[in-house]
């Protein structure tokens, strides 16, 4: 992954940090994904092929974890937090998870098609339209839902969970991660 000037990388000392830092790498692939998208009628060439692979391995391999971490271990804390500035929040946790089920159907067609493109490479103009279509639908919530995150369901957490729970969302990431 690129260096990013700049950038803030969070530790585990900071679990909705880390988990913000995550949603810069989930936009990067699908910034990745997409300029794929837009060539994937054509032959692969030494750029596309390891930018195709990449993204599909990271949506494969490391975004599950973050979902992981959301919904095993963010999410379920939150809902256990009585506050009336909380309840606002927990309403939109089902839907955000229902985002993560939505985002799982589309990762695993934009798999089978993508690792049908590194196969052959290309795609026919039916599965190249599809992989378009999904891709483009994925941009679309991950736009949305990354923003609630970010902006409303992150800083409640970072706000209001004690050190005790902040402490063990963190030591839960990084068991999941080996």
């Amino acid at each position: 992954m690129p260096v990013q000037i700049g950038a803030r990388s969070h530790s585990f000392s900071d679990p909705t940090g880390l988990l913000s830092d995550c949603h810069r790498r989930i936009e990067m692939f699908l910034g990745t994904l997409e300029r794929v998208a837009s060539v994937i009628d054509r032959h692969l060439t030494e750029d596309t092929r390891p930018a195709l692979e990449s993204a599909l391995r990271y949506f494969r391999e490391a975004a599950p974890k973050h979902t992981a971490d959301e919904e095993e271990s963010l999410f379920p804390r939150l809902r256990l937090v009585h506050l009336s500035c909380v309840e606002a929040a927990i309403e939109r946790l089902d839907l955000l998870e229902l985002d993560h089920v939505l985002a799982g159907s589309l990762h695993a067609e934009v798999e089978a098609l993508g690792q049908r493109c590194l196969a052959t490479g290309s795609l026919e103009s039916t599965d190249a339209e599809a992989f378009r279509k999904a891709i483009a639908t994925l941009v679309a919530i991950y736009k949305q839902h990354i923003n609630v995150e970010d902006n409303f369901v992150f800083p409640l957490a970072a706000r209001l969970l004690s050190s005790t729970d902040k402490a063990a969302i963190a030591d839960e990431m990084a068991a999941r991660r080996g």
